[in-house]
């Protein structure tokens, strides 16, 4: 017999009582009870490259990485990461002290917040924005403060002076992600410079997401936040392997930044899962020392696929905002007379065998993004190729 509480205090902390299944998990089982195609979650439906791979599998037969590696990641891999901001930024780290290997992304982001937010803190964060940076700010106690990216002349923008604005003295950091999921957006040098100039001038600490880093088309440019002037000190900069690499499953991620940073954040990771990933952290350090032309290659049959999805898309009816970088193409439902994109969602699958996610799940105030759909173009050619076919049942 199951014990009775003696209090009717619910057994959810109080902080997370707005947040329940995440919309991937809820859409992702949706495609399996359906059959659907899954253009939701952004995960690729193929793996990396073979020689990432294969080094995976010789470091579990070698034995590096089975037993618990070092809690700020193996030498080796530090050791990557600091070329590769080097080699691709000019962003000198020290791998001992600056960087630090997590279990993907979304802990480095947790640890970065649990440590650097206290109670009471506000942190803004660009809007809509990948569901949980939410609940990291409610956890570490924070007050989230949104600065919507909107729709403009068929892409998404910021606007500087609203985040100028945001800005209180009870501001402690900015939370900015470029290239940005889920609206594609790659933030140019001139914002990026203004918000160094706001950062430095209001004393802000910054956490910038850049897993996309490597996933930007057509004439866009990722420039690392750190690399303006007065930002190292205050930045931390966060990278992942899986969407790089297309393991996502391994949850290899790190964190780089000062000495000061580093340390804070290591401190509460440390207490989160300790260490990860031991084995596939020594092929993450050989896939950052691929050449050039795996990058180039990788970025160029993103765009393509991006383009095929795109394409279909159009045909099929929607509108759709050109996403200058990530996995993802927002779109926009009201041309088929439509308004509620959760509703939309759920649906999709009976009409047309799709799956895709409302974008009304990553704003404050879900009527902003009502009518927003994302869908995912990281899967194979004849995957994307049959979304579109199966679409455009709606255009009839």
């Amino acid at each position: 017999m199951a014990r009775m509480t003696s209090s009717a205090r619910p057994l959810l902390n109080r902080r997370l009582a707005e947040f329940g299944t995440t919309i991937f998990a809820e859409m992702s089982a949706l495609a399996l009870s359906t059959g659907a195609i899954n253009l939701g979650q952004g995960f690729p439906d193929t793996d990396g490259p073979e020689e990432v791979r294969e080094a995976a599998v010789r470091a579990l037969r070698d034995g590096l990485g089975n037993q618990y590696p070092p809690g700020p990641g193996v030498p080796e891999l530090r050791t990557a990461i600091a070329a590769h901001q080097q080699r691709r930024y000019g962003l000198s780290c020290d791998p001992d002290t600056e960087v630090l290997v997590t279990a993907g992304a979304t802990e480095a982001i947790a640890a970065s917040l649990l440590a650097l937010v206290e109670p009471g803190d506000e942190v803004i964060a660009l809007e809509p924005y990948y569901d949980s940076y939410a609940a990291c700010i409610a956890m570490a106690g924070g007050r989230r403060v949104p600065v919507t990216l909107r729709p403009d002349d068929g892409s998404f923008r910021l606007d500087l002076d609203e985040l100028r604005d945001a800005v209180t003295d009870r501001t402690r950091l900015l939370l900015i992600n470029t290239p940005h999921n889920p609206t594609g957006t790659v933030l140019t040098r001139a914002e990026l410079a203004a918000i160094a100039e706001l950062a430095v001038e209001r004393d802000l600490l910054v956490v910038t997401d850049e897993v996309y880093e490597h996933l930007v088309f057509d004439d866009a440019e990722h420039v690392p936040l750190a690399t303006f002037p007065g930002m190292r000190e205050r930045t931390v900069t966060i990278g992942s392997a899986g969407k790089t690499f297309s393991f996502t499953g391994w949850k290899v991620g790190w964190v780089t930044g000062t000495q000061e940073l580093v340390t804070a954040v290591r401190t509460a990771k440390q207490y989160l899962t300790y260490v990860s990933a031991g084995p596939f952290q020594y092929a993450v350090a050989e896939a950052l020392r691929l050449p050039d032309s795996y990058f180039d290659g990788f970025r160029a049959d993103l765009r393509r696929k991006r383009d095929l999805l795109g394409d279909g898309l159009r045909t099929a009816g929607f509108e759709v905002y050109q996403p200058q970088g990530t996995y993802f193409i927002t779109t926009d439902i009201t041309p088929f007379g439509e308004k509620d994109a959760h509703r939309f969602c759920r649906a999709l699958p009976e009409r047309c065998g799709v799956v895709a996610i409302p974008n009304s799940v990553f704003y404050d105030d879900p009527a902003a993004g009502r009518s927003q759909v994302r869908f995912a173009f990281c899967k194979r050619d004849d995957v994307l190729h049959e979304a579109a076919v199966r679409l455009r049942r709606l255009a009839s």
